[in-house]
């Protein structure tokens, strides 16, 4: 395949340049919005019991877990006032009356009920429910907020409930995105002008990146015709996709103009460019497509959108940068280096910084070793103690309007009213209302609870009874009092609200809906509500978490197994990766779980990270590792294939390969850190977790685990089974470099490059199938043959 690209790039570069500006164009027209056809929600399980019980109290009843709010406070103190009250009732119907509402309750309309009150007694709540899709919801909020919002009058009325929360952080990630490449682009553009010395080379990856982004953008709409999509998969797409084309187009355009200042002229450069160079692209990006390919076995479309956008962004990425970038290369020649702003060296020395820092290593590598171990190992042990949870309104910053409302709640109240528990059944199997009470009764006395909600009556729960003078299970409310009771039964089924008094995304929530689903009923019932639904993605989560792992480990064994026919490499890369990631995680747990520098990050921390957050930071940071140790490996192997001992192999492969990915480290670390600067914590969490796991394996492992291991391993780095050197032998992905063949000699360009005897030619080193690149600087330099 890449020997087609490669011809394709030197023969008809200009068909192919247009077919890329074709592809740009149509990615445009056609997935420029594609953000309006992508949900919001996808936090769930649809086969978890929370989500069947909220699919029947949506069918049946009508019903569901409340996710509006309006907190309404008094000018004048007292919600008790009649102005207050009438003003109260009046926000109350106007809202109930909006379309695709239910449910609708409040102070007023449930005779004063103390819950519904703050303990000041200067704020009280109106409750519903907007029905429909995540999407229906969002729209809905927008168009219901701005009519009962209001300052005027005897009372204040601002929104909250998840409807509210997410419809925020809806608005605030798009900002975020948006700030996101404005900070990182120029940034980029800045940093590649020096890393490479000339206008026109810096600019040539974030042409890949363009293309890659805009191309994934139209896949994520023409999949959101068959099936959802989140849409904060936009901003895994614009992060990796400008990260891998930074990545890809170093390591092409770095090894072209090596070639070029090797002597070879166009043609023969971007071939030996494609054929060497790309062939480490492709197998990177069939790697970091392979990672994020396993969050696919995850029912979460939260999880399984990052999968759509990583896989695409990774291929074409890697498609652009091995065919879409030789040509534009082909076209420029030696014209890539134009528009210096410095003098650039275009060949790394024999023996620079990384080739010293290899040498260093290897010569005592169970110290190093040790040491870098070690440090990994105190950075990774506060992930013993990671606490999921599920996002809520704290994935705000304080200064957000619904955050500042959420705050008063906690606060203020002693329920937690958008919080509340479903308990449902579609069949209460001819239960007596008397049974229905007890039942709800024994819910009340559960601790945690503040009140439970039935067709028989509202009942005083244990954890609001000292405060209002109630004995838990007391009925405080008969079902004569208001119409909404009988709501609470239809078709032979019925259903309870439990309201919690305690946090429903803490432990004491989570412990909470153990308690209601363990309590004996006279039916069997079906609990739902943010509680349940954190217990159930968290299990759902675990369970498929040894398949996604295991899907990881046998692709990147099989590609990498097939790239370098040993079996040592690819395990000691998942182990060296596994390593660096739960430094990383675990020092994600102590600033996002634990608080520390909330302040200067300017986030909340809640006591848990974002369930789903963990596993993708996951997938996506082993691909990203695997980036760049394949880039490594592969100029290592190149060396060793040479002739070289595994010591020179190790530190010729560090050395030639340390600056570009040392540069793309930091690029990449840019756009990630971009992310970082946003309002929402859990994209605070992706981007900061994403760069230190960028900078740790490139600079940590890469600079002294791997050259460590290399030298402790020595030639069994290149072992494998007999049976399975065999299967590589037929079918695993070597680089064939020969500048004799004719499709090397396209029209205008040399088939062979520098002669041999003259100055510029460079050492030729022949290996069965193989020719690769040598230092240029002898005059009739000897041609070594490996044994």
């Amino acid at each position: 395949m890449l020997r087609r690209f490669a011809h394709l790039a030197t023969t008809r570069p200009r068909r192919v340049l247009a077919g890329a500006l074709l592809t740009l164009v149509v990615a445009v027209l056609l997935g420029g919005g594609v953000a309006e056809r992508l949900v919001t929600g996808g936090f769930e399980d649809p086969a978890s019991e929370s989500a069947q019980a909220d699919k029947l109290l949506d069918e049946k009843f009508g019903a569901g877990t409340p996710n509006i709010l309006f907190l309404v406070t008094a000018k004048d103190g007292d919600v008790d006032s009649p102005e207050v009250a009438a003003a109260g009732q009046a926000i109350t119907d106007e809202l109930a009356a909006q379309p695709g509402v239910s449910g609708v309750v409040s102070y007023w309309s449930e005779n004063n009920a103390p819950p519904l009150r703050s303990h000041d007694g200067d704020k009280a709540l109106v409750v519903g429910r907007i029905d429909g899709s995540d999407d229906q919801v969002d729209d809905r909020y927008a168009a219901i907020a701005p009519r009962i919002e209001t300052e005027s009058g005897p009372v204040t009325v601002e929104a909250g409930g998840f409807a509210a929360v997410f419809h925020e952080v809806g608005e605030t990630l798009e900002r975020d995105l948006l700030t996101a490449e404005m900070i990182a682009i120029p940034i980029t553009l800045v940093l590649l002008i020096i890393i490479f010395g000339s206008v026109v080379s810096a600019t040539l990856p974030l042409v890949t990146g363009v293309l890659s982004i805009t191309g994934t953008f139209l896949v994520l709409r023409l999949l959101s015709e068959v099936t959802d999509v989140s849409i904060y998969a936009l901003n895994l797409t614009t992060a990796m996709g400008l990260g891998l084309a930074i990545d890809y187009s170093l390591f092409i355009v770095s090894r072209y103009r090596e070639e070029l200042a090797a002597g070879y002229d166009t043609g023969p450069a971007v071939i030996r460019t494609v054929r060497t160079a790309g062939r480490t692209v492709a197998f990177s990006a069939l790697t970091v497509a392979a990672s994020l390919l396993a969050t696919l076995v995850f029912p979460v479309v939260f999880l399984r959108s990052f999968a759509y956008a990583g896989v695409a962004v990774a291929l074409l990425a890697g498609l652009f940068s091995v065919l879409v970038l030789p040509a534009l290369l082909y076209v420029l020649g030696p014209r890539v280096n134009a528009l210096p702003v410095r003098k650039a060296s275009t060949k790394p020395p024999s023996e620079g910084f990384w080739h010293r820092v290899a040498v260093f290593v290897m010569r005592r590598p169970i110290p190093v070793a040790t040491i870098a171990i070690a440090l990994l190992l105190v950075l990774g042990a506060p992930f013993l103690g990671l606490e999921l949870t599920q996002p809520d309104d704290r994935v705000l910053p304080e200064s957000a309007e619904t955050r500042g409302v959420h705050d008063v709640l906690r606060e203020d109240f002693g329920s937690a009213e958008a919080g509340a528990l479903s308990v449902v059944t579609p069949d209460a199997g001819g239960a007596s209302e008397q049974e229905i009470g007890d039942y709800a009764a024994s819910l009340a006395v559960l601790p945690g609870v503040s009140r439970v909600d039935a067709a028989t009556g509202s009942y005083c729960g244990a954890g609001m009874a000292d405060e209002f003078g109630c004995e838990p299970g007391q009925v405080v409310l008969g079902p004569e009092t208001s119409e909404r009771y009988a709501g609470f039964t239809a078709g032979g089924g019925t259903w309870l609200s439990v309201v919690p008094a305690v946090e429903p995304l803490s432990d004491a929530g989570t412990q909470l809906v153990d308690d209601v689903r363990a309590a004996p009923a006279p039916f069997a019932v079906q609990v739902t509500g943010q509680g349940a639904q954190l217990v159930d993605i968290n299990a759902s989560l675990f369970d498929r978490l040894p398949i996604a792992l295991g899907v990881i480990g046998a692709i990147t064994v099989v590609l990498l197994f097939m790239m370098f026919g040993s079996l040592v490499i690819p395990l000691k890369a998942i182990v060296l990766n596994l390593l660096s990631l739960s430094a990383t995680f675990g020092a994600m747990v102590w600033i996002f779980q634990e608080g520390h520098f909330s302040g200067f990050l300017n986030f909340t921390a809640t006591g848990g990270l974002a369930a789903a957050m963990p596993i993708l930071m996951f997938c996506v940071a082993f691909g990203l590792s695997m980036d760049y140790e394949v880039f490594l490996l592969s100029r290592i192997k190149e060396e060793h294939d040479a002739g070289a001992s595994n010591v020179d192999a190790v530190a010729r492969g560090l050395e030639r390969t340390g600056r570009i990915v040392t540069a793309a480290a930091v690029l990449m670390s840019v756009v990630f850190l971009a992310f970082a600067l946003g309002g929402v914590s859990f994209m605070k969490l992706f981007g900061l977790g994403l760069t230190m796991a960028v900078l740790l394996d490139a600079f940590v492992i890469r600079g002294t685990l791997v050259p460590a291991f290399m030298r402790l391993a020595g030639e069994w780095n290149w072992w494998a089974p007999r049976p399975l050197r065999r299967v590589y032998e037929r079918w695993g992905i070597s680089e064939h470099v020969d500048l004799d063949e004719p499709d090397g000699a396209p029209a205008g360009g040399s088939s062979t490059g520098p002669q041999a005897g003259s100055p510029e030619a460079p050492e030729v080193t022949v290996v069965p199938g193989t020719v690769v690149e040598r230092d240029p600087g002898e005059v009739n330099p000897p041609v070594r043959t490996s044994p």
